[in-house]
């Protein structure tokens, strides 16, 4: 299977290729990382990882997005290269997937060597933190709080009890902090096991909050 994967949740955008061949129990990786651009740079990337890969579009079998939550306009790019590649696609064949991007921190923390209980800690605005708790092991993580938001207070209090706190730019609020951002590279190697395809227009950014708004007032006729 050789699947394109896009990480663009974080203030670290990344494109890797991850290739996998039944039966084999290696797979290769080509990415691209790009820190600190004003802006996502999602098709030179993309050109960028193929390159490096030496592989055309057309051999692209699945690609895989990073859900969030975190960087709105970075999700939303990503989401709009799939569901424009699904589109494009001979027949609308291009098979898609998202991942939560909270899991992939804490793969990524996993492959990183850290272990025991991590906290993952993603901006959410408003002084407030979406949070999700893994155990993490040298075997693998498992979730054991699902992801929330919670208050500046109640992450601290995690500090309180001595529990690791990983994430994008978590070092921003609490010094203690970990940094650890979502990897293409990762989430392309969580995607080799995963077969919820879906269509371009199910995959939605994870969000916890409502969103809402304003109608606007029908318009009225001022008499002359």
């Amino acid at each position: 299977m050789t699947i394109l994967a896009l990480e663009f949740s974080s203030g670290q955008r990344s494109v890797a290729v991850v290739r996998h061949h039944a039966g084999d129990a290696s797979f290769v990786v080509s990415e691209v990382v790009e820190t600190g651009a004003a802006g996502t740079r999602a098709l030179g990337m993309i050109e960028d990882a193929l390159r490096e890969a030496g592989l055309e579009r057309e051999q692209i079998e699945v690609l895989a997005i990073g859900l969030g939550p975190g960087s709105y306009t970075g999700i939303r790019v990503a989401l709009s290269v799939a569901q424009g590649w699904q589109l494009a696609s001979r027949n609308g064949g291009m098979k898609l997937l998202g991942i939560s991007s909270v899991e992939c921190v804490a793969a990524q923390a996993q492959a990183e060597k850290m272990s025991g209980r991590a906290n993952v800690v993603i901006d959410a605005q408003r002084n407030e933190f979406y949070l999700a708790a893994y155990e993490i092991s040298a075997d693998g993580w498992r979730e054991i709080e699902p992801l929330r938001i919670l208050t500046r207070a109640e992450v601290e209090s995690r500090v309180g009890a001595k529990e690791i706190l990983i994430g994008p730019e978590v070092t921003r609020w609490f010094p203690n902090g970990r940094m650890v951002f979502p990897r293409a590279a990762i989430l392309g190697q969580l995607a080799l096991s995963r077969y919820d395809f879906v269509a371009g227009d199910k995959l939605e950014p994870i969000y916890l909050r409502e969103t809402n708004f304003v109608k606007a007032p029908p318009s009225r006729r001022i008499a002359t």
